[in-house]
């Protein structure tokens, strides 16, 4: 049984730098800003170069000890994101070597530690991106049981196979015509285990031709690396929480012995230092300018997106389905700017119309449009203070329609959406209508209450409030009727709402889907 042994860790280090010495022109032209490095194959080559010259100055007696050394290397060098998360898969590597023998499976196994070290490192993952390919990597060989050359033929193969399908998962690398570099990089680094394994190939197996871009003169932002010591491991999500308010790819990356690389996108530059000065003692400091593609032109290709932020799963994968980049944000939760910032930057085009599910998501959206790390996009946020809104907005959006002009109707069709709620009061509380007891069914018109049911809370007494909030909605006018159901919204008690509204009024069309909500039982809009 053949398992990977010090001579095969060596001539790994050495094939990773061949590659991606050949590479490093093809990876240098894919620029896609946010999701790539100005220079990511520069970037990963000078990682893997210092890596490399570690592992050889260690000497070291054991696989284990090798592996340590290389990720060692590769941490301390780690330059632009790209770099410091693949430090973080030879460490997620070198990790599962102190544990056991490197075989099929234990390869197989350390690709998953790779995969959970390189995830963790970073504060927001992105779709489409190294961390992607390194996550089809890790769940396709889990059960892995055969040989090491097998798994990991399996492994560069896969990787090959997720890299082309990057451009799918991100639009920013739709439009942009390329794969993702950092991904890239990957599949040639698991490329040269392969080759080292199998005794074949050292050139790059899967070849790679790269789009180059015309940049703009200016920097918008700055990419800020430095190295941290002596900092108390409790603080680090502390100090990713404050990089993320600066700017973007947050990566907080530690080498096992208590040193760890941060790097962040943003405008300040003196922030991010000061972040690092306050936890630990920065040192080996590279501020590099991060330049970004000229935007798309009108006319050029996809020139501008509509985004959305919402509370609730079924609600943001009803929306994926209609084309729409969705941010997911936990129940009662704010997103924080760097995932507000991610959700704009990664979107296809220089205009990007923001429709947030809420009112504090609202003010999320509007505190990320006006931030400087946004500030090469033309982002406009609707305000939204329900779901029911984003929906009817979405229901008039034209993508051939001017921008200007469609930014106005998709405002307008909400501002004109009266929403409804039902909900469960909680705890006993004085309304405009009288008393609420707790488990009373509390019925409101754009955040009034206007009836309550008494409790106990039954599909009969929820279909008769919601009939009855949806009459006063209606008294108004209204063509439409769409409902969103919360999670503890019974199974029935759509079917039965639309069933009494067609006897009540057959004039209107009603439509339900599966909102996920879980502060209210209904959600109801009136167009």
């Amino acid at each position: 049984m053949r398992v990977l042994d010090v001579a095969a860790v060596s001539a790994w280090s050495a094939a990773c730098v061949h590659s991606l010495a050949v590479l490093r022109p093809s990876i240098d032209g894919i620029n896609v800003y946010p999701v790539a490095d100005s220079d990511t194959g520069s970037n990963l080559l000078f990682t893997m170069t210092a890596a490399r010259d570690a592992l050889a100055e260690a000497e070291p007696a054991t696989t284990a000890e090798a592996l340590a050394a290389f990720a060692k290397g590769a941490v301390a060098a780690a330059k632009g994101n790209s770099g410091v998360i693949m430090s973080q898969v030879v460490r997620g590597i070198a990790e599962s070597a102190a544990a056991r023998e490197l075989d099929g499976p234990g390869l197989a196994e350390a690709l998953g530690c790779a995969d959970r070290a390189a995830t963790g490192a970073v504060s927001r993952p992105v779709a489409g991106t190294i961390l992607t390919v390194l996550h089809t990597v890790a769940a396709t060989v889990r059960d892995a049981t055969g040989s090491l050359e097998e798994v990991a033929a399996e492994a560069a193969s896969v990787a090959a196979e997720a890299l082309e399908e990057t451009p799918k998962q991100l639009p920013v690398l739709a439009v942009a015509g390329v794969v993702d570099a950092g991904a890239r990089g990957l599949v040639a680094v698991l490329d040269a285990l392969h080759g080292v394994i199998s005794g074949g190939l050292t050139e790059p197996e899967h070849p790679l031709e790269a789009h180059h871009h015309h940049m703009i003169d200016a920097p918008t932002a700055w990419e800020v690396m430095y190295l941290l010591d002596g900092v108390d491991e409790g603080s680090l999500p502390g100090l990713r929480k404050t990089l993320s308010g600066l700017g973007d790819s947050v990566t907080v990356a530690g080498d096992g012995a208590g040193a760890y690389a941060v790097h962040v996108h943003c405008a300040d530059i003196g922030a991010a230092l000061e972040a690092g000065i306050e936890l630990g003692r920065p040192r080996r400091v590279r501020v590099e300018p991060l330049i970004t593609p000229t935007p798309v032109e009108v006319g050029g290709g996809i020139d501008r997106s509509v985004v959305a932020v919402v509370h609730g799963g079924p609600l943001a994968e009803l929306l994926r389905a209609e084309g729409v980049a969705v941010l997911s944000v936990p129940p009662g939760a704010s997103p924080t700017v760097e995932e507000m910032l991610g959700l704009i930057n990664e979107a296809a085009g220089h205009h990007v119309t923001v429709l947030p599910g809420g009112q504090r998501l609202t003010a999320a959206a509007d505190a990320a449009a006006g931030h400087a790390m946004a500030a090469d996009r033309d982002v406009v946020v609707i305000p939204c203070v329900s779901p029911v809104q984003v929906l009817a907005a979405l229901a008039v959006h034209d993508k051939d329609r001017r921008t200007n002009d469609d930014v106005v109707a998709m405002a307008e069709a909400a501002a004109a959406t009266r929403r409804g709620e039902l909900r469960i009061a909680q705890e006993e509380s004085l309304t405009w209508v009288g008393r609420a007891q707790a488990g009373d069914v509390v019925g409101l018109v754009d955040g009034e209450v206007v009836l309550i049911e008494p409790a106990p809370a039954s599909e009969t007494s929820l279909v008769a409030a919601a009939v009855g909030v949806l009459n006063r909605m209606l008294a108004l006018g209204g063509e439409l009727v769409t409902v969103l159901t919360g999670v503890d919204a019974p199974v029935r008690l759509p079917g039965e709402l639309a069933d009494q509204l067609r006897l009540e009024h057959p004039e209107v069309e009603v439509t339900s889907y599966a909102g996920g909500q879980t502060d209210a039982v209904l959600l109801m809009g009136v167009e």
